[in-house]
């Protein structure tokens, strides 16, 4: 009779790993990584059978340029807290699910805040119950920094605090919102204007700020706080703005100015189209007479405002595509009616402030 094998026991976990492992997610502000190690299936775990000697969780491990950081190194004395550690090799070895300790936790979502990862930071600060009050306490801080003409902080305080935003409708659990400018740039274009004026680009200056705040923040509360500031702060928050999470802007702006020179040559040719047609013993329709004056497909300005070409695209390819490289760029463009087709154009009102501002108006 053949005799059972018994399977050999996994070797137990080194703490020094674990240790530095929890302080490298608490320090990159990762709340992915740090759940994932108080998982039944973790490499922190006695009783699992991966370990962190393997390449497969190498990346959970800090190098040797991290372990140097003062970040890391304030986030493992954090780690190594006698309470704290204590509390880690309970939950680790606990056949349930693990409580993740708080002070980690909030120093996690510290280190997500500074490192730009706001839906970290979120779900971190969520976790505890604080993030409604940070969210608060960012933006009572950015409108301070407002009033001492501090713009680019404010304006960092606001991003921050619109990133901590939450969305309780989310399926199957809440999650926090994430930026979504492809969509609201469909909505703000989802109807064709009626007359030229009706589209968003074309707004008297303080409606184009109004709307430029809420859709760049994505956040209507956070906008109506900065609707009884004055329009040059709030055209200048808007500005800085765009600095802040596009820092591709210049390059666009390049595109779109070339973009608008090549509508007015276009224009200038449709009115003498226009003319000639209507001209009597005309021998061509003004259909023949705009074909004519237009030459090439006048999707090519939309094609300038993206810097390629999308084969087939439609307005609404394009729009998405722009907003998602560009969100700004929503606010400029128009759609527009050639023949057949409809393309997206460059548009502002001489007057506009913010097209100044952001260098799209002038030659």
């Amino acid at each position: 009779m053949a005799r059972k094998t018994v399977p050999e026991a996994p070797p137990p976990v080194n703490p020094r790993l674990v240790c530095a492992a929890m302080a490298k997610a608490v320090c990159d502000g990762d709340i992915v990584n740090f759940r994932l190690l108080f998982s039944p299936f973790s490499p922190a775990r006695d009783d699992s059978s991966e370990q962190f000697e393997t390449d497969k969780y190498a990346y959970l491990l800090p190098d040797a340029e991290l372990e140097k950081d003062a970040e890391f190194k304030q986030a493992l004395a954090a780690v190594e807290r006698v309470e704290v550690h204590a509390h880690i090799e309970q939950e680790l070895t606990a056949h349930r699910p693990a409580q993740l300790p708080s002070d980690l936790i909030i120093l996690l979502g510290d280190n997500a805040v500074r490192t730009g990862k706001y839906s970290s930071a979120a779900q971190a600060y969520e976790s505890v119950r604080i993030r409604r009050r940070m969210q608060e306490e960012f933006f009572t801080q950015a409108d301070a920094a407002l009033d001492q003409g501090a713009v680019a902080k404010a304006v960092r305080g606001y991003l921050i605090a619109t990133g901590l935003a939450y969305e309780y409708a989310a399926f199957p659990e809440p999650l926090p919102v994430v930026p979504d400018y492809q969509t609201r740039a469909l909505l703000l274009h989802a109807e064709y204007p009626r007359n030229p004026g009706d589209c968003v680009a074309m707004q008297e200056a303080g409606a184009h700020a109004g709307s430029a705040l809420a859709y760049l923040l994505q956040d209507a509360g956070a906008a109506a706080r900065l609707e009884s500031r004055p329009l040059e702060t709030q055209v200048g928050f808007a500005v800085e703005l765009v600095r802040q999470i596009d820092p591709g802007w210049p390059k666009f702006a390049a595109r779109y100015r070339e973009a608008y020179a090549m509508v007015r040559l276009f224009g200038e040719r449709f009115a003498r189209a226009e003319a000639q047609a209507q001209a009597p013993g005309a021998g061509q329709t003004l259909a023949e007479e705009i074909e004519e004056a237009f030459g090439e497909d006048p999707r090519r300005v939309t094609a300038q405002l993206l810097g390629r070409t999308i084969p087939d695209g439609e307005w609404w390819q394009y729009l998405k595509e722009l907003a998602y490289v560009h969100p700004a760029s929503a606010l400029f463009v128009a759609r527009l009616l050639v023949g057949d087709s409809e393309v997206l154009v460059p548009r502002y009102r001489p007057d506009s402030p913010l097209a100044a501002a952001l260098a799209l108006a002038g030659e």
